[in-house]
């Protein structure tokens, strides 16, 4: 098969189409014929060195979401067959023209979408619901706050806490990006170049923080949060470390928190996969949330999918396809 493999010496590392072993199916997984990729800001740090993936996970593959057709099921399979369409969830290699994966992080493709829309649903889905909604405890009538709300991962909490009656603020970094965010379904959008996020939303107040951000961003969360509130990370992309203030964390009584997905053991995901099938694959089939591709590649110009991710000039998701 063919598989996009990273390339090249440290700090110059590119993309490159070549040939690679086929994948075999363990008992319980599922061999896929990749028709499309989502691509991932992981997928950019994997590639610069700073992301390795978990053991047994191919390190110069990356990819941690596909749509395809199963051609192959492992002799303990009962929940896919031979023919069905589905997306999945990877811990990596999915820069590739077959993967396997463990039946249980695949989910049907719902009505209606492509290859490619379906591609850009796992990462960013398994994601927002594990850390809105699980470890942020989202309710309906609360306000969250989504910093990147352009991303990937940002469109997809406007549209799910939007779906589940929450009150949606956004952070976005040019005007055309927050009028996206509000034909979304985002309540306030702020452009933080221009303008700041504390003085806007401080007399509402928030309850979650949905931040990949990180650094600053911090006390500048915490300043705004209601009593109760729940800030939650998935990135720190302006860095690890911060300054707060301790006091009005113990006065406000607020959690934060955080969490990665990648690593994360099999029966977790395999959970999760069955809690989104549940509660948001009808959203998906009715059409009320839907999948925001901005640009496909094939997969020989993987490079250039990577370099429209660094430029930040996106507005959803972007896809590889076959």
């Amino acid at each position: 098969m063919k598989a996009v493999q990273i390339t090249g010496q440290e700090g110059q590392q590119v993309l490159q189409l070549i040939d690679y072993p086929d994948p075999s199916p363990s008992d319980h997984q599922v061999k896929i014929a990749v028709k499309a990729a989502g691509v991932n800001r992981a997928d950019l740090a994997q590639r610069k060195g700073k992301y390795p993936p978990p053991a047994g996970v191919p390190e110069d593959v990356p990819g941690l979401e596909v749509s395809g057709i199963v051609m192959e099921c492992g002799r303990q399979v009962t929940r896919w067959k031979k023919g069905d369409q589905v997306c999945a969830l990877l811990a990596g290699g999915g820069y590739a023209e077959q993967v396997v994966v463990e039946e249980g992080q695949c989910l049907p493709i719902p009505k209606r979408l492509s290859f490619a829309e379906a591609a850009s649903l796992p990462e960013a889905i398994f994601t927002v619901w594990s850390n809105v909604f699980q470890r942020g405890a989202l309710k309906k009538g609360e306000h969250i706050l989504i910093h990147g709300g352009s991303s990937g991962i940002g469109i997809t909490a406007i549209q799910l806490a939007k779906a589940f009656g929450a009150k949606v603020f956004v952070t976005v970094g040019s005007a055309e990006k927050a009028k996206s965010c509000i034909e979304l379904g985002a309540d306030v959008a702020v452009n933080y170049k221009t303008e700041n996020f504390e003085d806007l939303l401080s007399h509402q107040g928030v309850d979650v923080v949905l931040d990949m951000i990180g650094g600053s961003y911090l006390q500048r969360n915490i300043s705004i949060m209601r009593p109760e509130g729940r800030i939650v990370y998935i990135n720190a992309m302006e860095g690890n470390v911060a300054e707060i203030n301790i006091a009005q964390v113990m006065q406000k009584r607020l959690t934060i928190t955080g969490s990665t997905l990648r690593a994360r053991e099999y029966a977790f995901k395999k959970q999760l996969a069955s809690d989104i099938r549940d509660q948001v694959w009808p959203l998906l089939e009715s059409g009320s949330f839907k999948s925001q591709v901005f640009k496909t590649f094939s997969f020989d110009q993987a490079m250039l999918a990577h370099e429209l991710m660094e430029s930040s000039e996106h507005i959803g998701k972007i896809v590889l396809v076959r």
